[in-house]
């Protein structure tokens, strides 16, 4: 009785071990540990579009292209952050991003202003951050070995804006205003430096943080009547601005740089923003006639279309998760600086084009768009009529 009893216990215990042990497809899976794929955006606040965005094309690109790195035994996690469009916010995600020991890469931000803090704390690890929409030229001049951008550059966007201005639209007098950030300003001082050599008068220049009522711009502004209004700053703050502009009788022209770029400054703005230019380093996806199966699958999954920079954001973690397969063979587990080290190297033909970094971690040349709003209906925001299309070489190193 006693040996039937002892028998039926190790059997017991067998079949409960059996049972507590993962199954062989998940040791393939997990077996070696895993590997994080962090973004930075913002997922709330008034730029929550465009910042939700990034998060929803990097997740994309991680269901995709995760399958080699699982087959050597990692999972694979997308963990995104939501930095709010500050300044504060990306740094203290910064730090528990370079914390967490399993996070390998950084796929962000959309500020400048607030990528430049963050960056400082990912160098401290060299943690890799590459970038699908920071354009200030700060962001890579600095020769950090872990700062990756696959976008343009707010010194080239500026002349660009500026050359527009002067050769299609053919002003001869321009007021500037922008939003007193890192990029917003940024981009505004490089469209007003280019236009006044191209002899565009400049009747102002002003910075603001106003968020709802504009008047005490718009009334200098009417005063002065200029043939175009440049703003330099992100659609949350612009499209009530030319709203209100357009509601006083101001007649000029509207131009801006991709913080425009956004369906929701049609939403805010109406019928104010249709005909307007804007330049952009992303464009909506139509543009991009490899990104058409991208857009299908996006809206399928997340039911609404890609806001610009979600391409850039698929784009940017495909160039990641190529450069961690290229550090894994064998299925060694990825270090930091072979992660940073390997993205330097990558060539990447994506979505959105050919990338491939030079020295600073710009893209060695990187497109540039004139685009006109269509319709003040956000649905047709991919709808915007391409204008210009420049390819164009990162300036040379400073």
């Amino acid at each position: 009785m006693i040996r039937n009893l002892v028998r039926n216990a190790l059997v017991f215990a067998v079949v409960l071990g059996l049972a507590t042990l993962p199954s062989a497809s998940n040791v393939g899976a997990q077996g070696k540990g895993t590997i994080k794929i962090a973004t930075q955006s913002p997922l709330s606040g008034g730029q929550a579009a465009l910042g939700e965005g990034i998060k929803l094309g990097a997740q994309l690109a991680v269901e995709k292209f995760k399958g080699g790195l699982e087959k050597r035994g990692f999972k694979v996690e997308l963990v995104p952050f939501d930095d709010q469009a500050k300044p504060d916010v990306g740094v203290a995600n910064a730090k528990n991003i370079i914390a967490d020991k399993d996070i390998a890469v950084v796929i962000g931000h959309l500020n400048s202003g607030v990528a430049i803090p963050s960056s400082e704390v990912y160098k401290e690890v060299n943690l890799a951050m590459v970038s699908p929409a920071n354009t200030n030229p700060t962001i890579t001049d600095r020769g950090y070995p872990n700062v990756f951008r696959v976008c343009g550059r707010d010194d080239v966007q500026g002349v660009v804006g500026a050359e527009f201005a002067k050769g299609t639209m053919k002003v001869k007098t321009a007021y500037v205003i922008h939003d007193k950030t890192a990029y917003g300003q940024g981009v505004a001082e490089f469209f007003k430096a280019d236009a006044e050599k191209k002899g565009i008068k400049i009747l102002g220049f002003e910075g603001t943080e106003e968020k709802s009522n504009f008047d005490p711009i718009i009334t200098p502004v009417r005063a002065k009547n200029p043939d175009l209004i440049y703003f330099g700053g992100i659609y949350e703050q612009a499209a009530p601005f030319f709203k209100q502009a357009r509601e006083k009788g101001v007649k000029s022209k509207f131009l801006g740089p991709d913080g425009l770029d956004s369906s929701d400054l049609a939403k805010i703005a109406g019928k104010a923003v249709v005909g307007m230019y804007y330049t952009s380093v992303a464009g909506p996806v139509s543009v991009y006639p490899q990104a058409k199966q991208f857009a299908e699958e996006y809206k399928k999954k997340f039911g609404k279309n890609p806001e610009p920079f979600a391409a850039q954001a698929y784009d940017s973690t495909a160039i990641a998760i190529k450069a961690l397969e290229a550090v894994t063979k064998g299925g060694k587990a990825p270090t930091r600086d072979a992660v940073t080290a390997a993205i330097r190297d990558v060539r990447h033909t994506g979505i959105t084009g050919a990338v491939e970094f030079d020295a600073k971690g710009d893209p060695k040349k990187a497109l540039y768009f004139v685009l006109q709003v269509a319709s003040e209906n956000p649905e047709k925001w991919s709808d915007n009529k391409e204008v210009k299309r420049l390819s164009i070489a990162a300036p040379a190193k400073k």
